[in-house]
């Protein structure tokens, strides 16, 4: 079975995440991301970061967030995120993530999410395993931009010549 680059789900925006305008609160879309990612690194990968770290002592923690913020996600609204694998190394993984809305004709949000693999038990960063590494390079979907607000001005940039486009 070919491992999937870019990996999908939908969820639905729920009350107790937005603001008083019926927008998703700021700090709630990084919870709509990770869950996202955890669901899907169990579904395509069979990665579950939980059960690792308990039954193993390591697991991965976050160590960063670039978020922008493009058009608002809002009440009950159905939205798209995809997320891919655009770095990696020995210890640390960089993920893009994108939310859409339903159909993807409207880019929401966009984050770069950092994570160190740690020991929990030795409280320090961990080296990945060779079968991890194997993995990350089957999956890694790299992209031209090496900084966010490079990609962010490409993605906004984009976006303009998409609706010139259909004008």
């Amino acid at each position: 079975m070919k491992l999937l680059k870019t990996v999908t789900s939908n969820a639905t925006i729920r009350f107790q995440d937005c603001d008083p305008f019926n927008h998703l609160n700021n700090a709630s879309y990084i919870n709509y991301f990770m869950n996202h990612r955890e669901d899907q690194l169990i579904k395509q990968y069979n990665i579950d970061i939980y059960k690792m770290a308990q039954n193993k002592g390591v697991s991965w923690v976050s160590n960063s967030n670039k978020i922008a913020y493009m058009k608002p996600a809002l009440l009950m609204e159905k939205v798209v995120i995809e997320s891919q694998l655009i770095d990696f190394d020995n210890s640390n993984l960089k993920v893009e993530m994108r939310m859409y809305n339903e159909d993807k004709s409207k880019l929401k949000s966009v984050i770069w999410s950092g994570f160190t693999h740690f020991n929990l038990l030795k409280q320090q960063k961990e080296i990945h395993h060779e079968k991890f590494m194997s993995l990350f390079k089957s999956i890694l979907n790299p992209i031209d931009e090496t900084n966010f607000e490079q990609r962010i001005s490409r993605l906004r940039s984009k976006k303009t010549l998409n609706k010139i486009q259909l004008e």
